[in-house]
C-alpha cells in the first residue's frame, strides 16, 4: 500500500486553533481539517508544513514542536500524519485552497466533523490545550 507523508499546522492562538473546510470535488468535502498537506520530495516536514500553510491560507507559520505521528488507512493509501504545533507569524488566515477557515476553541473540536484519520490527533490536542483553557485567557476572534 502506497504511504503518504501529510505535515498538519495546529495553529494556536490563545486556546483556539485553526480549522479549514475541506472544498468541493475533494474526498471528504465539507468536513473540517486541520491545514496541511502532502510533503513534497526533499522537502523536511517543517519546510512542508510552512509551505501548505502560505498555499491554503495566505499565512506565514512556524512550528514550534511536534505532536504524535499518526498511521491511518485509507482505501487508496496508509496516510502518515505529521502534525506540529504552529503560530502565525505573518498574515492573517483566509481561505485560498479550503472553502472556509475559522478559529475555533480547542475544547470544542469533538464538536466538528473531522476526516477519520484526525481523531486522534484531536485528542492529542484537548490533552494539551486542557490545561490552558480558562475563558479569561481566550482572545477574541478576529
Amino acid at each position: 500500500m502506497k504511504q503518504v507523508d501529510v505535515a498538519i499546522a495546529v495553529v494556536a492562538r490563545g486556546v483556539d486553533v485553526l480549522i479549514c473546510r475541506r472544498p468541493d470535488g475533494v474526498p471528504f468535502a465539507g468536513y473540517w481539517e486541520f491545514p496541511g498537506g502532502k510533503r513534497e520530495p526533499d522537502e523536511t516536514l517543517e519546510q512542508c508544513v510552512v509551505r501548505e500553510l502560505r498555499e491554503e491560507v495566505g499565512a506565514t507559520v512556524v512550528a514550534e514542536s511536534a505532536l504524535t505521528p499518526i498511521d491511518h488507512d485509507y482505501p487508496h493509501a496508509r496516510v502518515r500524519l505529521h502534525a506540529f504545533i504552529c503560530r502565525v507569524v505573518d498574515g492573517d488566515p483566509r481561505p485560498i485552497q479550503c472553502s472556509a477557515c475559522r478559529w475555533v476553541a480547542a475544547v470544542e473540536l469533538r464538536t466538528v466533523q473531522f476526516p477519520p484519520a484526525n481523531e486522534a490527533l484531536v485528542e492529542e490536542i484537548l490533552t494539551r490545550f486542557a490545561s490552558s483553557a480558562s475563558p479569561t485567557t481566550r482572545p477574541t476572534p478576529g
